[in-house]
């Protein structure tokens, strides 16, 4: 990815960038800055407010390649060792047994070399033939951000951490031709090789007339690459595309695979650089002409499906050998609109907790759930059930850790006959634009009803998750919210605060819904209907901090709602080795 001071963030992993956000007739724009005088001030006093207590972030500072080798996950980020802005650029590496748990290393890769002098950029790792692994990363050559494409390898095989990695003189392995944007050609996805022995590779790109594109490179030994007649696949008027993903899944079950055949459904994930947010299709691969096709209905734009609604980018999956699984990572910025905000707390940019990604049944959406190794930190439990809540009220789920928790509950409801109408006007807006209309305090039908997160006891500062169903022409839709907008009383001219919200696919003939919220000081990340819509925010309380927090179910609807179930787990705090 781009690090560049008029955009972009970086990598396919982790990484946090310091972004200002502009409103502008509720669309959400974002531009990157590089803050010379902040970029390399050292963080004397790291501020613990708002930490994460079971997210990854580094001890302080601005925080690409995931990779589960030898029993080992490895997670490559950028990181500034020397603020908390964006700047001073390194590939910092952590590892793991467990994907919660985690010891931080020395920086892998940093600019050092006449082709990453300016930069060393995201990029993707690949276990070749031999258990040998590589990493493919975007390096800045110049002033003018021209990028190429590099490799590391690791000097010694036989360290369990894979501690040092080597820049081989060869590099760059891809310089761009002349059809090319050279300032727009980065992020190279891990590698895959086809039946006819090349191995393929994709990138990110812009053409003319905004047109985002995915690259393709092939390579019989990969290190001669070169660039396929035409790009794997491109769509007009989406802008530059960062961090592109691509992976196929199992049409059934859960299970993930790593074998690039026409008899799977295919995604196509794209970071778009205009927009800030992601977009993935499902599709079909045709492996003799090297294209990609979206399925009939997956809608190919800004308005396409999404791993997650809120604040989430530059995501990138792998494949978990050890249990079979594709697992996605996220990263999450702060929504501090000026940079010396982070640069006062020491800190800025948290990885999201890994999830589990696979084909939803009825193949027109993914699905995601967080990784099971997470409830290994769950500790005091409560429950609830069968508890009815009438407009306007709301119970209190005590005996947790509300700033630190994981919540799972499950509500019902008797009809859906007071469902609001769903208004014509609304059809061309985002959802989260019809949140911003319908928040949790405008009494609705059948909803608002969810979760007040991280709120003081009489709701003053509060983050509501919540449903609210509304009645379409021939269906019903579902609405799922997590509404910053209460979330603090301070900083209100710093603060981005915004209504983050997804529809969700979901039949309700058995009237019910099903919400899980990770709870973490700063950030909630929520999985609606199971996890096929999830959403993430960022938000910064005052007085809802730490055991002064408290947790809340309610129902702001006409239509009387049931707690069916509720689970809630106090969390404890993962382990990371500085």
């Amino acid at each position: 990815m781009d690090y560049s001071s008029n955009s972009r963030w970086a990598l396919p992993v982790i990484l946090v960038c310091f972004f200002v956000v502009l409103l502008s007739n509720n669309v959400v724009f974002a531009s990157h800055k590089v803050f010379i005088h902040l970029q390399s001030q050292n963080a004397v006093n790291v501020q613990t407010v708002h930490r994460t207590g079971y997210h990854f972030q580094p001890e302080k500072h601005w925080i690409n390649a995931p990779m589960y080798f030898n029993g080992v996950y490895h997670l490559f980020y950028q990181y500034n060792p020397n603020g908390s802005v964006w700047g001073n650029i390194v590939w910092a590496h952590s590892v793991s047994k467990d994907l919660i748990n985690w010891i931080n290393l020395e920086p892998a890769i940093y600019p050092s070399k006449p082709f990453d002098q300016f930069g060393t950029w995201s990029g993707s790792a690949t276990i070749l033939p031999g258990n040998k692994p590589v990493i493919l990363y975007t390096g800045i050559v110049d002033a003018n951000q021209t990028q190429v494409q590099n490799y590391a390898i690791p000097a010694n095989l036989s360290d369990p951490y894979l501690r040092e990695w080597i820049k081989p003189d060869n590099n760059p392995l891809i310089v761009a031709d002349a059809s090319i944007n050279k300032t727009k050609f980065r992020d190279p996805t891990t590698a895959w090789m086809g039946k006819d022995g090349h191995w393929r590779i994709v990138m990110g790109s812009l053409r003319k007339h905004s047109r985002g594109l995915a690259i393709m490179y092939r390579s019989k030994d990969f290190m001669k690459w070169v660039k396929a007649k035409h790009p794997l696949h491109s769509t007009n008027g989406t802008g530059n595309w960062e961090c592109p993903d691509f992976f196929p899944v199992a049409l059934k079950g859960t299970n993930g695979i790593d074998q690039y055949g026409e008899e799977y459904k295919y995604v196509l994930k794209n970071s778009m650089d205009l927009t800030r947010f992601e977009y993935y299709t499902l599709g079909k691969y045709d492996t003799k002409k090297d294209r990609y096709v979206p399925d009939v209905g997956s809608i190919d734009s800004w308005k396409g499906l999404r791993f997650d609604y809120g604040n989430f980018y530059a995501s990138k999956t792998f494949y978990d050998t050890s249990k079979n699984r594709r697992v996605i990572w996220g990263w999450s910025n702060e929504s501090d609109i000026f940079p010396e905000d982070d640069n006062a707390k020491g800190w800025a940019g948290i990885q999201l907790i890994p999830r589990k990604v696979w084909l939803d049944p009825s193949g027109k959406q993914l699905i995601q759930w967080p990784v099971e190794e997470l409830e290994t930190l769950r500790t005091q439990k409560v429950q609830l059930s069968n508890k009815k809540l009438n407009n306007g009220e709301k119970v209190e789920i005590t005996g947790i850790t509300p700033a630190q928790a994981d919540v799972e509950v499950t509500f019902s409801f008797a009809s859906l006959d007071k469902a609001e109408s769903f208004d014509s006007s609304w059809t061309d807006m985002y959802a989260q634009d019809v949140c911003g209309l319908k928040g949790a305090d405008v009494q609705g039908g059948l909803g608002p009803f969810g979760l007040a997160t991280l709120a003081t006891e009489n709701l003053e500062e509060n983050t509501p998750v919540f449903f609210r169903v509304f009645k379409a022409q021939q269906n019903y839709k579902v609405l799922l919210c997590s509404d910053a907008k209460r979330s603090t009383l301070k900083f209100n001219e710093t603060m981005y605060k915004v209504s983050f919200a997804g529809f969700v696919d979901v039949d309700l003939a058995d009237k019910k819904l099903s919400l899980r919220s990770l709870i973490d000081n700063s950030v909630i990340e929520s999985f609606g209907a199971g996890g096929k819509t999830c959403i993430t925010s960022r938000v910064y309380p005052t007085l809802a901090i730490n055991e002064k927090a408290h947790l809340f179910a309610f129902n702001n609807g006409t239509e009387p709602i049931t707690i069916e179930t509720l689970d809630a787990w106090s969390m404890g705090k993962a382990k990371i080795q500085y």
